[in-house]
């Protein structure tokens, strides 16, 4: 039993990898959970905003694993173009918008007054 899962945690990390691979958004996004994480640490926010900074960067990296396997599933399906092949694609997509909307928003409610101080107090 304990191959077994240790097995699906490795296809799950290849999966995680093949999006990171494949997907120039998940690049993006990789780059933003750094600098969310590195804003998080400079301007040592509570144990409470972690867990939202965390929740957001989680949201939006599901989101994009699952736009990626719809568009692969979508592929294999209908490999030649199709009305609806199009809006289920554009479904998975406005599905990571919608995330990184409110990752965006969780970041300018922890980070934004804090980094206001801060560009307050160089003047």
């Amino acid at each position: 039993m304990l191959r077994e899962r240790w097995q699906s945690l490795v296809c799950a990390a290849r999966g995680l990898g093949s999006v990171f691979a494949s997907q120039v958004n998940a690049r993006i996004h990789a780059a933003a959970s750094i600098a969310a994480i590195g804003a998080g640490w400079w301007l040592r926010i509570a144990a409470a905003e972690w867990a939202l900074v965390v929740a957001a960067i989680a949201m939006v990296w599901a989101a994009e694993a699952l736009n990626t396997a719809i568009e692969h599933m979508v592929d294999l399906i209908s490999p030649d173009a199709h009305p609806l092949a199009g809006k289920a694609k554009d479904a998975a997509a406005g599905a990571v918008l919608a995330a990184s909307i409110g990752a965006a928003l969780i970041g300018a409610f922890v980070f934004g007054p804090r980094l206001a101080g801060c560009l307050l107090s160089l003047k």
